[in-house]
């Protein structure tokens, strides 16, 4: 916490795949000069040598998402409270399904950002699924190939997977990131640049 024992912000940028999560959190981190922690980027490396090992490289397969998923979310909560204790303002992205489904794993996550001097902010960013489809299509990741080989689908199981349960900020995510990321900073109550 900083010495005038202010809470940093913390913001937790989730949604489905696809829903713009990096590119936003990219510029929100530049904007409020804070840490910006992607589960992609931090754990990608050990991710690939697991995968390689079980022979999986989707990351929603149980085979590779089972003994992945703890170690991933613990190594970006670790970071993001290292960052808050030394007095900076944390972005994190990721999913975080199980925050968004279970209220208690929300609880406890915001918890633990509190307790290292953050204000958790929880923001989805929502989109049409037929938008999800077109900008998997367009980014061409191997890690997406499941996804749009049958997007009928994938989408119906987007549906299963909608608004965080509990408390969260919903943002239009086919908006423009500049736009986005004003909508959220409104939120933090951050003045614009």
């Amino acid at each position: 916490m900083r010495s005038d024992n202010v809470a940093l912000p913390v913001v937790l940028l989730t949604g489905w795949p696809a829903a713009g999560k990096s590119t936003v959190g990219r510029e929100l981190a530049r904007r409020l000069g804070g840490a910006l922690i992607d589960q992609d980027t931090a754990t990608a490396p050990l991710v690939a040598v697991v995968a390689d090992l079980v022979g999986v490289h989707d990351l929603t397969d149980p085979r590779l998402a089972g003994p992945t998923r703890h170690a991933r979310y613990e190594t970006v909560t670790a970071l993001a409270e290292d960052n808050l204790r030394v007095g900076t303002p944390v972005v994190l992205v990721a999913p975080f399904t199980e925050e968004r489904r279970n209220l208690d794993a929300w609880n406890a996550l915001e918890r633990r950002l509190r307790a290292a001097g953050g204000s958790p902010l929880l923001v989805w960013l929502r989109l049409e699924p037929a938008t999800v489809v077109h900008r998997l299509r367009a980014r061409g990741a191997s890690r997406d190939t499941a996804k749009v080989t049958d997007p009928a689908a994938f989408t119906a199981a987007l549906e299963d997977t909608s608004e965080p349960v509990g408390p969260h900020f919903t943002v239009d995510g086919e908006s423009p990131t500049g736009d986005v990321v004003q909508t959220v900073l409104a939120a933090l109550a951050v003045p614009p640049a």
